[in-house]
């Protein structure tokens, strides 16, 4: 038997610890999880449950919420998946990622518990049970919980929550969760209660799959452009949210208005009493990187979006072409670009390059990314430069790129990655 750390061990040990644990690293389903949760004393918690599944928008989302509720004085435990550099910011306690050894602690309960079951938890189980864990010791008034696959099936579901948000839903871990929309929002729909009230928040037509189990759970239905809608002012100042008896004006923040609404419509649903300026601030405040993330670097405007399937560049073009309309200097693209091999890198490409002038690609440094020839076979006829590393392409991209032209950091989480630690170590 693969013996535990101890309290006294780091994070990283622990983390090692939890990747040997169960034999694979993604295993849904709750048979395991469920007497373990039940164990840790976690699955009725005394507090406000808002939980977030979708294909894209979801991280967003949270982070609206979080933000929100913060500026409105609530204890928020706001839990997220994956993370960037580091493991803690998958757990925050009223915006703050929580220390090394908060979670080490919960670590060591978690552990116990599901020897005390003689069961195994992959790393994603144990780790958000201990998260759990952690905002019940904390007596946290409201957890706000991001799905991590699927939802039915998803460790998040072993908590009733009081309030299910859905966001877009697209064609990504089709080996998991199906290879059809319907499918894919059967599973997402599987965070839906009995008489709870549920956001769709996606741009597209209302799946079946979500309407059955709304009707089936009798629970109330929000959706997008059908019963609340966003609309920008005119000179792009501001926007405007409006719901049946609800007109707000809002400051325009660092996130898709889109993924904004969708807070705002499951904060006005949850019965938490939240004040318009606490929603300003909360707009405002949250921030999430590699989500149409927009820095000047060496005077050169860069934009970093995390969009890895159809679905998310999609996303990413409309929240492109308002950036642009806005911002007329700009009138040519340099893309940074890698994915991973098993993404849909044809459809990813044939969806930017009409937007693209030239593409600077290189292979990720990570196991499962495309190689140099998989991203050529895609870019046929377009102008592309290739580089030994994602690293070096930045490099070239800062020093060639014109002052009518941005730069673009896209194709994956690893991908601005990549560029993050190489502005990292010039600092």
């Amino acid at each position: 038997m693969l013996t535990a750390p101890l309290a006294t061990d780091d994070l990283q040990t622990w983390l090692d610890y939890w990747g040997h644990v169960h034999v694979t690293g993604i295993d849904l389903g709750l048979e395991r999880v469920l007497p373990v949760a039940e164990a840790l004393g976690i699955m009725r918690p005394n507090a406000k449950v808002i939980t977030v599944a979708g294909t894209n928008g979801k991280g967003s989302t949270t982070t609206a919420l979080a933000a929100i509720l913060n500026a409105a004085g609530y204890q928020v435990g706001l839990y997220q998946s994956p993370h960037i550099y580091r493991f803690n910011e998958r757990v925050k306690l009223a915006g703050q990622e929580v220390d090394d050894q908060r979670l080490i602690a919960a670590f060591v309960q978690v552990d116990q518990a599901r020897r005390d079951c003689e069961l195994s938890l992959s790393f994603f189980e144990a780790t958000t049970l201990a998260a759990f864990l952690i905002f019940k010791q904390q007596q946290c008034d409201v957890w706000v919980l991001e799905v991590g696959l699927g939802g039915r099936l998803d460790v998040v579901n072993v908590i009733d929550p009081d309030v299910a948000v859905i966001t877009n839903i697209g064609l990504d871990h089709i080996e998991w969760i199906g290879d059809t929309i319907e499918k894919i929002a059967f599973e997402k729909a599987g965070i839906i209660r009995p008489n709870i009230p549920v956001v769709f928040a996606g741009s597209q037509s209302l799946p079946v799959a979500i309407q059955t189990k709304v009707d089936t759970c009798q629970a109330s239905l929000a959706a997008y452009n059908r019963d609340y809608f966003t609309e920008m002012a005119a000179d792009g100042s501001h926007w405007y949210f409006a719901a049946p008896g609800t007109t707000l004006k809002l400051p325009i923040g660092h996130l898709a208005i889109e993924n904004l609404a969708a807070a705002i419509a499951a904060i006005l649903v949850s019965g938490l009493a939240v004040s318009e300026q606490a929603m300003a601030q909360g707009i405002q405040a949250a921030v999430l990187p590699g989500r149409f993330d927009v820095r000047r670097i060496a005077q050169q405007t860069v934009i970093f979006d995390a969009g890895h399937n159809p679905h998310g560049v999609e996303f990413l073009l409309n929240q492109l072409e308002k950036f642009l309309q806005y911002n007329e200097q700009y009138t040519e693209i340099v893309a940074v670009f890698s994915m991973l091999a098993d993404k849909d890198i044809d459809a990813v490409v044939n969806l930017l390059k009409h937007r693209i002038l030239t593409w600077k690609i290189a292979a990720l440094a990570v196991p499962r990314a495309a190689e140099i020839s998989q991203l050529q076979s895609a870019l046929t006829d377009e102008t592309v430069a290739q580089y030994e590393n994602i690293q070096v392409a930045f490099q070239s991209a800062l020093a060639e790129t014109k002052n009518n032209q941005l730069i673009l950091v896209c194709g994956s989480f690893h991908t601005l990655e990549a560029v993050w630690e190489y502005l990292e170590a010039c600092q």
